[in-house]
């Protein structure tokens, strides 16, 4: 199938004097299988430092797996996925280098029950980087504070609601230090009424110029944010364009019937 495609981003087009040039990620000819099913197919896409890229289709369509794919959750076939320079691999070190570039926030939001939200946030910290608990906790507290939460660093997750765990995902992940940031469906589990703390966040977030892929199903977020919308279906790339023109004037029938559909929800 062939693919409607925009050349050009925004973030491409308008970026700042001495902005890194090499792109934040780039899939070249990637390919994945589970068994027999061909999950992701032939797909090409770059990211650029600073962009905003939403990543929305229906079910099925290979958006997850693909997310998956670019910190090696998932492992890719055939192609190339480059990240921030680095070739994803089967070398460990390489795919350690990406993972510490990179965070991730999902569905779920996979918080140690048993542990305190601040001891859940200095975990990788402490562990990965090495880094001294008491520095750690200022870490901790600074991105709480950030995520709006930080008079819960105290309480365990249990204790909270689920978009203030899913804040706290959010702050677990910033706190590593990101050059990239990962989104997969993270208001799916949430209620409607904890949806918008949650977006609020990444809104901030995205408007602070993280480079970010996010899939998700909240149109009125990619309108607001995204630099480019890609759509996917059946594991390929079906049309990307930036939001303007993906919500006012798609190229592709199966892009305008996903549109009528979700948009009338």
């Amino acid at each position: 199938m062939p693919s409607d495609t925009v050349s050009t981003s925004k973030a491409e087009t308008n970026a700042p004097p001495g902005a890194h040039s090499a792109a934040a990620v780039e899939l070249t000819g990637v390919n994945k299988w589970f068994g027999a099913f061909h999950v992701l197919k032939d797909i090409n896409l770059t990211v650029a430092q600073r962009e905003k890229i939403v990543i929305c289709g229906p079910s099925g369509s290979g958006k997850s797996t693909l997310i998956r794919c670019i910190n090696r959750l998932e492992t890719h076939q055939s192609g190339r996925i480059v990240v921030d320079g680095i070739e994803l691999t089967q070398d460990l070190r390489q795919i350690e280098k990406v993972r510490a570039e990179v965070g991730m926030v999902f569905q779920s939001f996979n918080l140690f029950p048993h542990l305190s939200v601040l001891d859940n946030l200095c975990l990788g910290p402490v562990w990965v980087k090495k880094m001294p608990r008491a520095e750690a906790e200022k870490v901790a507290l600074r991105y709480l504070e950030r995520v709006r939460i930080p008079d819960q660093a105290m309480k365990y997750p249990g204790q909270l609601s689920g978009g203030q765990q899913q804040r706290v995902a959010i702050a677990r992940a910033l706190c590593m230090n990101p050059r990239i940031m990962l989104f997969d469906e993270p208001t799916s589990a949430l209620d409607p009424e904890m949806i918008k703390e949650v977006l609020d966040v990444m809104v901030e977030l995205a408007r602070s110029g993280m480079t970010m892929l996010c899939v998700t199903h909240e149109m009125g977020f990619a309108r607001s944010v995204a630099d480019r919308v890609v759509f996917m279906d059946r594991g390929e790339i079906v049309e990307e364009a930036p939001p303007e023109q993906f919500f006012n004037s798609p190229r592709s029938p199966r892009t305008k019937l996903f549109l009528s559909q979700i948009l009338e929800h």
